[in-house]
């Protein structure tokens, strides 16, 4: 239970950011059972157009028989199954190599924000996003973690688990993840605006790209905050501090704000290309199935590439030795 807050003698500005981080942990618990909702839909949606990752492996689970091949140990015989048929048999059990993929949904001030223009805030997308993901990963045998918050799970219950570590989360919310170094064998997702001094997420990304894991970053915006729709005299507001800009004729800023943004994607680009991660833009009037779509087809991918060095790696060394 929240302690009361003593007001006696506070000044305005002094309580102000409480009374928003209060309000808006109230909002983001009373609107978890919709979003929660809304992610499956779209994990649903996405799943039945996606191929899992079910393939012949080691593992413990068995997947299905196929025919006996010559030359074959014959300790591979499932002897049982073949007495049934004319053939001989192999019981093949499904790939259990399961990969651990970071999830971290922006859940900063800046994310509450939804224009005119959508109903729906970053923030509340950016969540979305990252339930459906976890949902369709655990279902494709993969484990899904947030960084600081949550550690690799693949349980079949994956969104109420992730509901529930945001939930419970007392600490300030930042827009980049606390400091991790993921292994070559995982993954990295961020689900934020990006609006950081670029040298902050240039600074992040360096980080966890240290032991080569791959990545993922998609910058989640508002439409307003692509287009810049304004014009006339507006008041600007700053949602991390408070500042804010009175500005006399908006529409005289809209080609300085446009070529800011596109400098900041082409530095987050030079990051991110070299090392094989992917970057994309995820806008909150487009459907989330979209993002889910594309990102799954990517990290696919990025697993594949991952895979394909450490093989090469290990064939180079054999053939040293």
């Amino acid at each position: 239970m929240t302690a009361p807050i003593d007001v006696a003698g506070a000044r305005e500005e002094e309580i102000a950011p409480v009374r928003v981080a209060t309000g808006s942990a109230k909002e983001l618990v009373a609107a978890m059972p919709r979003l929660i909702l809304e992610a499956r839909r779209a994990a649903a949606s996405v799943f039945h157009g996606l191929h899992g990752r079910r393939r012949a492996g080691p593992g413990e689970n068995f997947w299905q028989y196929r025919r006996f091949n010559d030359g074959e140990p014959s300790n591979r015989v499932d002897w049982r199954r073949s007495a049934r048929d004319d053939h001989l048999y192999v019981r093949e059990r499904e790939w259990e190599a399961s990969h651990t993929v970071w999830i971290w949904p922006d859940l900063s001030p800046s994310m509450i924000f939804a224009s005119p223009l959508v109903w729906e805030t970053k923030r509340d997308r950016a969540l979305v996003l990252a339930f459906a993901l976890g949902e369709l990963l655990v279902r494709g045998g993969e484990r899904v973690a947030i960084p600081g918050l949550m550690r690799p799970t693949a349980s079949r219950n994956v969104i109420e688990r992730m509901a529930e570590a945001i939930i419970h989360f007392s600490g300030e919310w930042k827009s980049l993840p606390p400091p991790i170094t993921p292994g070559p064998r995982e993954e990295v997702v961020l689900l934020s605006d990006l609006w950081n001094p670029v040298h902050e997420i240039v600074a992040a990304i360096d980080h966890m790209a240290k032991r080569g894991p791959g990545g993922h970053v998609v910058q989640v915006v508002d439409p307003a905050e692509e287009t810049f729709p304004y014009s006339g005299r507006i008041d600007f507001r700053e949602p991390e501090t408070g500042a804010h800009l009175m500005v006399g004729r908006a529409e005289m800023w809209a080609r300085d704000y446009l070529a800011k943004v596109a400098r900041q994607r082409e530095l987050i680009r030079a990051e991110t290309s070299p090392r094989g991660w992917s970057f994309a833009i995820h806008r909150t009037d487009r459907p989330a199935s979209e993002l889910l779509i594309s990102l799954h087809a990517r990290m696919g991918e990025a697993r594949d590439t991952i895979t394909r060095k450490r093989s090469s790696v290990k064939l180079g060394e054999t053939e040293a030795a």
